[in-house]
């Protein structure tokens, strides 16, 4: 069985005392939730404080982004290392805003990811594909592309810890949602397709999150699909409330 988990992405909100609020209300409603994975992707100037506010709670931390290199002459960057050092367990890697905004490649993501490993945090992988690619029926070409560029050269083991976000690009922010049967359809394509990369092993191990507008009124829904394996949620987890509910689901 794999362990549901329950993924915040903060993007580009929460100063560190704002930050510190919020996981402490965390910390009172599911700090000691059992049989799922609950992780939080502060900014990166609110991990330390973050990280140390969690302390001997089983919630996770992770970052929202790094640098493929380990060092170097990279104004504004952060290496793996630096997330370590900080206390990060995961890092998104590929997002769909990281794609669209700052250009990044199936290339990079998968140097990115490999980047990841080395040094020790999991990676989340993001994929997805945007409105117009829906509405010319490319969605599955796409993805498919995306994971074989993006997800590729693993070994067995990583291969198994790996975790994958599908997020439907024009389901993001917009208050609209693949129903659960577009997002179970997009899942167990990419678990397919992962079984005939790494093995059916591999393809049973790997957790497939759901991102796109996933709020408390759809996740359960969304997580009695069989290849929906927990979300990563934006905006609902930037709340106490509604994430608590999301993890609680």
């Amino acid at each position: 069985m794999r362990t549901p988990m329950m993924a915040g992405n903060w993007k580009m909100y929460k100063t560190i005392p704002e930050a510190l609020a919020l996981v402490e209300g965390l910390k009172k409603n599911v700090a000691d939730v059992k049989n799922r994975e609950v992780l939080v992707c502060p900014p990166f100037c609110a991990i330390a404080s973050v990280v140390a506010a969690l302390k001997g709670t089983a919630i996770k931390v992770g970052a929202q982004n790094m640098h493929a290199e380990t060092k170097g002459a990279f104004t504004g960057e952060i290496s793996p290392s630096m997330l370590v050092d900080a206390g990060c367990s995961h890092v998104l890697i590929g997002h769909s805003e990281r794609r669209q905004y700052f250009g990044e490649t199936d290339e990079l993501v998968n140097k990115k990811m490999k980047a990841a490993f080395a040094a020790g945090l999991v990676p989340v992988v993001c994929v997805g594909e945007i409105l117009a690619e829906r509405e010319a029926g490319k969605t599955l070409a796409v993805i498919t592309v995306q994971i074989k560029n993006g997800i590729s050269g693993l070994t067995a083991e990583q291969a198994k810890t790996l975790v994958i976000a599908y997020e439907p690009v024009w389901a993001i922010g917009t208050g609209k949602t693949a129903t659960p049967a577009q997002a179970e359809e997009v899942h167990a394509s990419i678990r397919a397709l992962y079984a005939g990369m790494y093995g059916n092993d591999a393809a049973q191990a790997v957790r497939i999150l759901y991102g796109g507008s996933v709020k408390p009124d759809n996740v359960a829904d969304l997580m009695k699909q069989p290849n929906i394996d927990g979300g990563l949620v934006g905006g609902a987890s930037l709340e106490i409330d509604s994430f608590t509910k999301l993890v609680a689901y």
